[in-house]
Protein backbone atom coordinates (compact mmCIF):
# COMPACT_ATOMS: atom_id res chain seq x y z
CA UNK A 1 0.00 0.00 0.00
CA UNK A 2 2.58 2.69 0.93
CA UNK A 3 4.84 2.09 -2.37
CA UNK A 4 1.62 2.14 -4.45
CA UNK A 5 1.00 5.93 -2.79
CA UNK A 6 4.47 6.38 -3.50
CA UNK A 7 4.21 5.57 -6.90
CA UNK A 8 1.33 8.06 -7.24
CA UNK A 9 3.07 10.68 -5.40
CA UNK A 10 5.99 10.19 -7.95
CA UNK A 11 3.59 10.78 -10.97
CA UNK A 12 2.44 13.72 -9.23
CA UNK A 13 5.73 15.22 -8.89
CA UNK A 14 6.14 14.60 -12.32
CA UNK A 15 3.53 16.18 -13.69
CA UNK A 16 3.89 19.22 -11.17
CA UNK A 17 7.45 20.26 -11.39
CA UNK A 18 8.24 20.64 -15.01
CA UNK A 19 4.85 22.39 -14.94
CA UNK A 20 5.80 25.18 -12.35
CA UNK A 21 9.38 25.99 -14.20
CA UNK A 22 7.66 25.78 -17.56
CA UNK A 23 5.10 28.37 -15.64
CA UNK A 24 8.27 30.37 -14.33
CA UNK A 25 9.89 30.57 -17.72
CA UNK A 26 7.43 31.33 -19.95
CA UNK A 27 6.31 33.89 -17.20
CA UNK A 28 9.72 35.77 -16.76
CA UNK A 29 12.38 36.44 -19.49
CA UNK A 30 15.30 34.99 -18.70
CA UNK A 31 18.02 36.96 -16.13
CA UNK A 32 17.40 39.15 -12.96
CA UNK A 33 13.57 38.43 -13.32
CA UNK A 34 13.60 34.77 -13.90
CA UNK A 35 16.85 34.39 -11.37
CA UNK A 36 14.56 35.94 -8.64
CA UNK A 37 11.74 33.94 -9.38
CA UNK A 38 13.93 30.58 -9.18
CA UNK A 39 15.33 31.95 -6.15
CA UNK A 40 11.71 32.45 -4.35
CA UNK A 41 10.69 29.13 -5.29
CA UNK A 42 13.62 27.52 -4.29
CA UNK A 43 13.63 29.43 -0.95
CA UNK A 44 9.88 28.59 -0.19
CA UNK A 45 10.71 24.90 -0.89
CA UNK A 46 13.92 25.35 1.63
CA UNK A 47 11.43 26.61 4.20
CA UNK A 48 8.88 23.82 3.76
CA UNK A 49 12.06 21.07 4.17
CA UNK A 50 12.76 23.51 7.31
CA UNK A 51 9.23 23.12 8.61
CA UNK A 52 8.98 19.14 7.87
CA UNK A 53 12.12 18.40 9.55
CA UNK A 54 11.39 19.93 12.58
CA UNK A 55 7.29 19.76 12.17
CA UNK A 56 8.22 15.59 11.34
CA UNK A 57 9.80 14.88 14.28
CA UNK A 58 7.17 16.14 16.34
CA UNK A 59 4.24 14.18 14.77
CA UNK A 60 6.59 10.97 14.82
CA UNK A 61 6.50 11.04 18.21
CA UNK A 62 2.73 10.43 18.42
CA UNK A 63 2.19 8.26 15.24
CA UNK A 64 4.14 7.89 11.98
CA UNK A 65 1.13 8.47 10.04
CA UNK A 66 0.48 11.46 11.03
CA UNK A 67 3.98 12.55 8.41
CA UNK A 68 1.58 11.54 5.92
CA UNK A 69 -1.38 12.80 6.89
CA UNK A 70 -0.57 16.75 7.19
CA UNK A 71 0.32 16.81 3.58
CA UNK A 72 -3.60 16.05 3.10
CA UNK A 73 -4.67 19.55 3.33
CA UNK A 74 -2.40 21.97 1.77
CA UNK A 75 -2.42 19.74 -1.34
CA UNK A 76 -6.46 19.74 -1.70
CA UNK A 77 -5.49 23.89 -0.98
CA UNK A 78 -3.57 23.74 -4.07
CA UNK A 79 -5.69 21.76 -5.97
CA UNK A 80 -8.60 23.94 -5.50
CA UNK A 81 -6.62 27.00 -6.11
CA UNK A 82 -4.63 25.81 -9.11
CA UNK A 83 -8.18 24.65 -10.58
CA UNK A 84 -9.72 28.17 -10.05
CA UNK A 85 -6.37 29.89 -11.63
CA UNK A 86 -6.03 27.54 -14.70
CA UNK A 87 -9.43 28.74 -15.73
CA UNK A 88 -8.13 32.19 -16.43
CA UNK A 89 -5.01 31.07 -18.58
CA UNK A 90 -5.24 31.61 -21.75
CA UNK A 91 -4.99 28.21 -23.92
CA UNK A 92 -2.31 27.75 -26.49
CA UNK A 93 -3.42 27.43 -30.00
CA UNK A 94 -0.39 24.78 -30.98
CA UNK A 95 -1.10 21.20 -31.85
CA UNK A 96 -0.57 19.20 -28.78
CA UNK A 97 2.83 17.28 -29.76
CA UNK A 98 2.19 13.09 -29.32
CA UNK A 99 3.81 11.88 -25.73
CA UNK A 100 6.43 9.65 -26.73
CA UNK A 101 5.11 6.64 -24.49
CA UNK A 102 7.76 4.22 -26.37
CA UNK A 103 10.65 6.13 -25.40
CA UNK A 104 9.28 7.05 -21.82
CA UNK A 105 8.94 3.30 -21.42
CA UNK A 106 12.27 2.42 -22.46
CA UNK A 107 14.11 5.22 -20.53
CA UNK A 108 12.35 4.59 -17.28
CA UNK A 109 12.80 0.69 -17.26
CA UNK A 110 16.39 1.32 -18.26
CA UNK A 111 16.65 2.80 -14.56
CA UNK A 112 14.81 1.07 -12.66
CA UNK A 113 15.91 -2.45 -13.86
CA UNK A 114 19.43 -1.17 -13.28
CA UNK A 115 18.63 0.05 -9.82
CA UNK A 116 17.28 -3.11 -9.35
CA UNK A 117 20.46 -4.84 -10.54
CA UNK A 118 22.76 -2.81 -8.14
CA UNK A 119 20.13 -3.77 -5.18
CA UNK A 120 20.05 -7.36 -6.09
CA UNK A 121 24.05 -7.21 -6.40
CA UNK A 122 24.37 -6.58 -3.11
CA UNK A 123 21.73 -8.32 -1.44
CA UNK A 124 21.94 -11.93 -3.95
CA UNK A 125 25.53 -11.69 -5.23
CA UNK A 126 26.79 -10.03 -8.30
CA UNK A 127 26.85 -13.67 -10.08
CA UNK A 128 23.39 -14.55 -9.27
CA UNK A 129 20.31 -14.95 -11.80
CA UNK A 130 18.29 -11.98 -11.12
CA UNK A 131 21.07 -9.39 -10.77
CA UNK A 132 22.61 -10.78 -13.82
CA UNK A 133 18.93 -10.54 -16.10
CA UNK A 134 18.51 -7.16 -14.46
CA UNK A 135 21.38 -5.93 -15.42
CA UNK A 136 21.37 -7.72 -19.43
CA UNK A 137 17.98 -6.40 -19.40
CA UNK A 138 19.40 -2.40 -18.60
CA UNK A 139 21.39 -2.57 -21.32
CA UNK A 140 19.35 -4.23 -23.52
CA UNK A 141 16.80 -1.48 -22.75
CA UNK A 142 19.44 1.58 -22.75
CA UNK A 143 20.26 0.56 -26.30
CA UNK A 144 16.80 0.58 -27.60
CA UNK A 145 15.91 4.01 -25.58
CA UNK A 146 19.54 5.33 -27.76
CA UNK A 147 18.32 4.12 -31.27
CA UNK A 148 15.29 5.03 -30.85
CA UNK A 149 15.77 8.84 -29.98
CA UNK A 150 18.08 8.87 -32.95
CA UNK A 151 15.85 7.56 -35.37
CA UNK A 152 12.43 8.59 -33.94
CA UNK A 153 10.02 11.31 -35.15
CA UNK A 154 8.57 11.08 -31.54
CA UNK A 155 11.66 11.09 -29.38
CA UNK A 156 11.59 12.00 -26.20
CA UNK A 157 14.48 14.77 -26.44
CA UNK A 158 13.56 16.74 -29.26
CA UNK A 159 16.88 17.22 -31.31
CA UNK A 160 16.34 20.81 -30.95
CA UNK A 161 17.29 20.96 -27.18
CA UNK A 162 20.45 18.42 -27.96
CA UNK A 163 22.19 21.34 -29.10
CA UNK A 164 21.55 23.61 -26.44
CA UNK A 165 24.79 23.90 -23.87
CA UNK A 166 23.11 25.16 -21.11
CA UNK A 167 20.53 23.25 -20.93
CA UNK A 168 22.93 19.83 -21.49
CA UNK A 169 25.35 21.62 -18.53
CA UNK A 170 22.11 22.16 -16.20
CA UNK A 171 21.05 18.39 -16.70
CA UNK A 172 24.26 17.18 -15.58
CA UNK A 173 24.29 19.02 -12.78
CA UNK A 174 20.63 18.17 -11.60
CA UNK A 175 21.95 14.82 -11.79
CA UNK A 176 25.10 14.97 -9.93
CA UNK A 177 23.07 17.73 -7.38
CA UNK A 178 20.94 14.72 -6.59
CA UNK A 179 23.72 12.32 -6.67
CA UNK A 180 25.27 14.34 -3.42
CA UNK A 181 23.36 17.01 -1.60
CA UNK A 182 20.51 15.45 -3.10
CA UNK A 183 20.73 12.24 -1.23
CA UNK A 184 22.16 13.64 2.00
CA UNK A 185 19.11 13.84 3.71
CA UNK A 186 18.48 9.68 3.38
CA UNK A 187 22.03 9.29 4.93
CA UNK A 188 21.68 11.38 7.77
CA UNK A 189 18.09 10.09 8.64
CA UNK A 190 19.94 6.58 8.65
CA UNK A 191 22.76 7.77 10.64
CA UNK A 192 21.17 9.84 13.33
CA UNK A 193 18.18 6.99 13.92
CA UNK A 194 20.40 3.68 13.53
CA UNK A 195 24.04 4.42 14.26
CA UNK A 196 23.23 6.90 16.98
CA UNK A 197 19.93 6.15 18.41
CA UNK A 198 18.18 9.74 17.63
CA UNK A 199 14.67 9.79 18.53
CA UNK A 200 12.34 11.60 15.43
CA UNK A 201 12.65 14.68 17.06
CA UNK A 202 15.76 15.15 18.49
CA UNK A 203 16.71 13.76 14.71
CA UNK A 204 14.40 16.57 13.32
CA UNK A 205 16.09 19.57 15.44
CA UNK A 206 19.68 18.13 14.00
CA UNK A 207 18.47 18.59 10.67
CA UNK A 208 17.17 22.24 10.75
CA UNK A 209 20.40 24.05 10.74
CA UNK A 210 20.98 21.92 7.26
CA UNK A 211 17.26 22.71 6.18
CA UNK A 212 17.36 26.86 7.01
CA UNK A 213 21.20 26.79 5.35
CA UNK A 214 19.59 25.93 2.26
CA UNK A 215 17.24 28.97 2.24
CA UNK A 216 20.15 31.21 2.83
CA UNK A 217 22.28 29.86 0.04
CA UNK A 218 18.82 30.02 -2.14
CA UNK A 219 19.19 33.71 -1.65
CA UNK A 220 22.93 33.81 -1.90
CA UNK A 221 22.81 32.07 -5.54
CA UNK A 222 19.71 34.28 -6.35
CA UNK A 223 22.04 37.65 -5.78
CA UNK A 224 25.39 36.30 -6.52
CA UNK A 225 23.82 35.63 -10.16
CA UNK A 226 23.03 39.49 -10.38
CA UNK A 227 26.70 40.07 -10.36
CA UNK A 228 28.06 37.16 -12.17
CA UNK A 229 27.66 34.35 -14.57
CA UNK A 230 25.17 31.76 -12.97
CA UNK A 231 27.73 29.03 -13.81
CA UNK A 232 30.15 30.21 -11.65
CA UNK A 233 27.48 30.28 -9.25
CA UNK A 234 26.78 26.77 -9.83
CA UNK A 235 30.49 25.51 -9.48
CA UNK A 236 30.76 27.70 -5.96
CA UNK A 237 28.09 25.92 -4.61
CA UNK A 238 29.09 22.22 -5.54
CA UNK A 239 32.49 23.51 -4.36
CA UNK A 240 30.65 24.46 -0.65
CA UNK A 241 28.66 20.96 -0.45
CA UNK A 242 32.14 19.06 -1.24
CA UNK A 243 33.55 20.89 1.36
CA UNK A 244 30.66 20.09 3.97
CA UNK A 245 29.91 16.39 3.11
CA UNK A 246 34.61 15.96 2.94
CA UNK A 247 33.51 17.14 6.82
CA UNK A 248 30.84 14.85 7.59
CA UNK A 249 33.08 11.38 6.30
CA UNK A 250 36.06 13.27 8.29
CA UNK A 251 34.07 13.65 11.55
CA UNK A 252 30.92 11.76 11.75
CA UNK A 253 32.30 9.45 14.34
CA UNK A 254 32.88 12.39 16.66
CA UNK A 255 29.30 12.04 18.80
CA UNK A 256 29.86 15.70 19.68
CA UNK A 257 27.13 17.24 17.69
CA UNK A 258 28.71 20.98 17.16
CA UNK A 259 31.91 19.60 15.92
CA UNK A 260 31.40 16.10 13.82
CA UNK A 261 28.40 17.63 12.20
CA UNK A 262 26.95 20.49 12.24
CA UNK A 263 30.02 22.43 10.42
CA UNK A 264 29.16 20.14 7.54
CA UNK A 265 25.22 20.90 7.46
CA UNK A 266 26.02 24.64 7.50
CA UNK A 267 28.55 23.80 4.49
CA UNK A 268 26.25 21.54 2.54
CA UNK A 269 23.27 22.63 3.12
CA UNK A 270 24.39 26.27 2.04
CA UNK A 271 25.96 24.45 -1.08
CA UNK A 272 22.22 22.85 -1.55
CA UNK A 273 20.43 26.43 -1.67
CA UNK A 274 22.86 27.31 -4.10
CA UNK A 275 23.26 24.30 -7.00
CA UNK A 276 19.26 24.04 -6.52
CA UNK A 277 18.61 27.65 -7.85
CA UNK A 278 21.55 27.74 -10.23
CA UNK A 279 20.69 24.32 -11.33
CA UNK A 280 17.48 25.52 -13.14
CA UNK A 281 19.19 29.04 -13.81
CA UNK A 282 21.64 27.75 -16.00
CA UNK A 283 19.61 24.69 -17.48
CA UNK A 284 16.80 27.25 -18.80
CA UNK A 285 19.00 29.58 -19.85
CA UNK A 286 18.93 29.90 -23.90
CA UNK A 287 16.06 28.06 -24.01
CA UNK A 288 13.51 29.23 -26.43
CA UNK A 289 10.19 29.92 -24.42
CA UNK A 290 7.95 27.22 -26.02
CA UNK A 291 10.56 24.77 -24.96
CA UNK A 292 10.26 26.08 -21.03
CA UNK A 293 8.49 23.30 -19.87
CA UNK A 294 10.32 20.57 -22.13
CA UNK A 295 13.28 21.85 -20.55
CA UNK A 296 12.43 21.74 -16.75
CA UNK A 297 11.08 18.22 -17.74
CA UNK A 298 14.35 17.29 -18.80
CA UNK A 299 15.82 19.36 -15.71
CA UNK A 300 13.39 17.11 -13.20
CA UNK A 301 13.91 13.82 -15.01
CA UNK A 302 17.31 13.84 -14.27
CA UNK A 303 17.40 14.79 -11.32
CA UNK A 304 15.12 11.62 -9.80
CA UNK A 305 16.53 9.24 -12.16
CA UNK A 306 19.70 9.73 -10.40
CA UNK A 307 18.46 10.09 -7.07
CA UNK A 308 17.17 6.56 -7.85
CA UNK A 309 20.35 5.20 -8.79
CA UNK A 310 22.46 6.81 -6.26
CA UNK A 311 19.84 5.51 -3.42
CA UNK A 312 20.64 2.00 -4.96
CA UNK A 313 24.64 2.57 -4.98
CA UNK A 314 24.68 3.93 -1.57
CA UNK A 315 22.62 0.42 -0.15
CA UNK A 316 25.25 -1.19 -1.35
CA UNK A 317 28.01 0.78 -0.02
CA UNK A 318 26.28 0.54 3.41
CA UNK A 319 25.74 -3.37 2.93
CA UNK A 320 29.38 -3.76 2.86
CA UNK A 321 30.16 -2.29 5.95
CA UNK A 322 28.27 -1.79 9.09
CA UNK A 323 28.46 1.38 11.63
CA UNK A 324 30.32 4.28 11.09
CA UNK A 325 32.76 2.70 8.09
CA UNK A 326 29.74 2.59 5.98
CA UNK A 327 28.60 5.77 6.62
CA UNK A 328 32.37 6.96 5.82
CA UNK A 329 32.48 5.39 2.65
CA UNK A 330 28.74 6.17 1.27
CA UNK A 331 29.45 10.08 2.22
CA UNK A 332 32.30 9.94 0.27
CA UNK A 333 30.75 9.02 -2.61
CA UNK A 334 28.49 11.91 -2.64
CA UNK A 335 31.31 13.77 -1.95
CA UNK A 336 32.95 12.55 -5.09
CA UNK A 337 29.40 13.33 -6.91
CA UNK A 338 30.22 16.78 -5.76
CA UNK A 339 33.65 17.04 -6.75
CA UNK A 340 32.58 15.55 -10.24
CA UNK A 341 29.66 18.53 -10.73
CA UNK A 342 32.36 21.25 -9.87
CA UNK A 343 34.65 20.15 -12.25
CA UNK A 344 31.52 19.61 -14.64
CA UNK A 345 30.37 22.93 -14.00
CA UNK A 346 33.82 24.52 -14.24
CA UNK A 347 34.15 23.09 -17.90
CA UNK A 348 30.84 23.80 -19.33
CA UNK A 349 30.85 27.00 -17.95
CA UNK A 350 30.37 29.92 -20.88
CA UNK A 351 30.59 33.40 -20.84
CA UNK A 352 27.53 33.09 -23.26
CA UNK A 353 25.30 32.06 -20.39
CA UNK A 354 22.72 34.72 -19.44
CA UNK A 355 23.50 36.39 -16.00
CA UNK A 356 21.78 39.39 -14.57
CA UNK A 357 20.30 40.40 -17.96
Amino acid sequence: MLLAARAAEGLGAALLQPAVLGLIGTTFPAGRQRTRALAVWAAVGAAGLAAGALLGGLLATASWRLTLLVNVPPALACVAAAGGWSRTVERSTAPPRPIPLLAAVLGTGSVVTLALALTLGGSDGWVSVPALACLATALVLSACFVRNEMTSRNALIEPSLRGIGSLRTGAAAAALYMASVGSEFYLLTLLLQTVRHYTPLRAGLAFLPLAAMVTVGSVAAARAARRRCPGTVLTAGFVFALAGLLWIAALLHDGFYPVGLLPGLLLSGFGHGMIYTATFTVGTSGVPGEHQGTAGALLTTAQYLAGGVTLAVLTLVLAQSRGYAGFTAAFLVIAAAAAAGALLTVAGRSPSVPGSG
